[in-house]
C-alpha cells in the first residue's frame, strides 16, 4: 500500500487547524506541542487523496501526495446568473456537423473529467473516447446490421418496447442510434466501486455542462449504451478494462442546430420537510417503503 507524504512548511503554517477539522476520514491531528498538522498514528493508510487539506490551507503551507499548493489555481467567484443560464440553455443535440472537434476542445473536455466528484474519492472511472469520426463510423457500420438482426427476434420485439421500434428506421438507413455524431464518450466503472451506479452519471453531467460552455453539443444515448450491453465485443473495441462494466454513453460534437431561447419546463414536485416527521411514521408504511427502495 502506498502511504501519503505530508509536508508542512512551518514558516507558512499559522496552526489554524482547518486542515485537521476538514479531513473527512479524520486521519490528521495537530501536534500537542507545536500544533503543526501531522498524521495520527497508524492512520496514514486511511487517507483517500481528496486533498481537502491542501485546498483549505489559507497560507499554502501543506503539501500531500506530491501535490504542492503553488500548482493549484485560486478559486474565483463566478456569476451565478450566467451559470443558471447555461443550465437553462442546455439542450440534447441530435443533429451534428460531420466533422471532428478541434484538438484543443477535445483536450479540455478530457482534462476536466478528473475534477468530477466520486463516492469516497474512488478515482477509478474509465473513459473511452471516440476522438475521430471515422472510428464512430466504423462502429456504426458494425452495429447496424447486427442490431437489425437482433431486433428481428420475436421475443425481443415483444419485450424491449421502444427499442424494438428502431428496426425499420435502421433498415431505411437512419442513424437512430448514434445520431450522426462524430464523437462519443463511454464511461465504465469497476464492479466493486462503492458508488458504481452514481459516479459515472455525475461525471457525464459535469461533462455535458462544460461541453455546452465550449460550444459543443451532447446527448445522453441510452440506445448506444444498450448496444454495449447486447454486443460485449464492442466493450473490447473501445478498451473497457477487465473488471469494469459500461455505465453509460454520451454522444457529442459540433451542433448542426441552434436554439434561440431557453424552454419553459414544468416544475418538479418539491417538498419542504417539516420538523417531527419521523415521529409520524408507522411500521406498515416503513416496510412498504423499504420494499420500494430496492425494487425498480
Amino acid at each position: 500500500m502506498n502511504y501519503p507524504e505530508l509536508h508542512i512548511n512551518e514558516e507558512k503554517c499559522v496552526k489554524c487547524g482547518l486542515c485537521v477539522n476538514d479531513c473527512i476520514v479524520h486521519c490528521l491531528e495537530q501536534n500537542e506541542e507545536t500544533k503543526i498538522p501531522q498524521f495520527k498514528k497508524y492512520k496514514e493508510g486511511t487517507c483517500i487523496k481528496c486533498q481537502h487539506c491542501l485546498a483549505i490551507c489559507p497560507t499554502g503551507a501543506l503539501s500531500i501526495w506530491g501535490k504542492n499548493p503553488e500548482n493549484s489555481e485560486q478559486i474565483n467567484q463566478i456569476n451565478s446568473d450566467e451559470l443558471l443560464n447555461l443550465i437553462k440553455s442546455r439542450r440534447s443535440i441530435r443533429a451534428y456537423k460531420p466533422e471532428n472537434l478541434d484538438k484543443d476542445r477535445l483536450s479540455k473536455l478530457k482534462d476536466m473529467l478528473k475534477w468530477a466528484p466520486t463516492g469516497v474519492n474512488f478515482h477509478k472511472l474509465h473513459f473511452s473516447f471516440i476522438d475521430d469520426k471515422e472510428v464512430l463510423d466504423d462502429i456504426r457500420t458494425n452495429v447496424t446490421p447486427r442490431l437489425i438482426k437482433f431486433l428481428d427476434n420475436t421475443v425481443v420485439q415483444t419485450t424491449m418496447g421502444h427499442f424494438a421500434e428502431l428496426k425499420k428506421p435502421l433498415e431505411n438507413g437512419q442513424d437512430v442510434i448514434f445520431r450522426g455524431a462524430p464523437h462519443m464518450v463511454v464511461v465504465s466503472t469497476p464492479t466493486n466501486a462503492p458508488c458504481h451506479n452514481i459516479d459515472p452519471i455525475i461525471a457525464l453531467s459535469y461533462f455535458e455542462l462544460y461541453a455546452q460552455s465550449l460550444g459543443v453539443g451532447t446527448v445522453w444515448c441510452g440506445f448506444a449504451d444498450l448496444c454495449f450491453r447486447i454486443f460485449p465485443d464492442l466493450c473490447s473495441y473501445i478498451g473497457v478494462p477487465d473488471g469494469y462494466k459500461v455505465s453509460y454513453a454520451m454522444l457529442f460534437g459540433l451542433p448542426n442546430v441552434k436554439y434561440s431561447r431557453t424552454t419553459q419546463p414544468e416544475d418538479f414536485e418539491i417538498t419542504s420537510v417539516p420538523l417531527g416527521g419521523l415521529r409520524k411514521s408507522n411500521l406498515f408504511g416503513n416496510v412498504k417503503q423499504f420494499v420500494k427502495n430496492f425494487i425498480r
